[in-house]
């Protein structure tokens, strides 16, 4: 009889533990989801970030005229006629004079300072 008493208890021990392991696996799995669903939540109340530009205006002023720096690069692409990869720009208010590079190549063209 008290191999009987034995082995049932060692099965109700098992079978304890196996109920215990699965009760885990449950917590476990839920609070998993708990945790997922509030992840959504919070991804979901926050709202998208907004990209600011900041738009600057640049003006090169000499004797009093201001020229902006927009009009001189728009200037300087059609001056220079084919489109290129790189326009480097020097400009020398004092001569009313726009010197660049483009791919390379120097070239010049009038600023009026007038």
């Amino acid at each position: 009889m008290a191999e009987k008493k034995t082995t049932a208890a060692k099965t109700a021990k098992t079978a304890t533990k196996k109920t215990a392991a699965k009760a885990e696996t449950k917590v476990a799995e839920t609070k998993a989801t708990e945790v997922k669903a509030t992840e959504t939540k919070t991804a979901a109340k926050k709202p998208a970030a907004k990209k600011t530009t900041t738009k600057v205006e640049m003006f090169i002023e000499f004797g009093g005229v201001q020229v902006s720096v927009d009009e001189i690069t728009k200037n300087v692409k059609k001056a220079n006629g084919t489109p290129a990869k790189k326009i480097t720009v020097y400009v020398k208010p004092e001569e009313s004079k726009a010197y660049y590079v483009a791919d390379g190549e120097e070239k010049e063209m009038d600023v009026y300072f007038v």
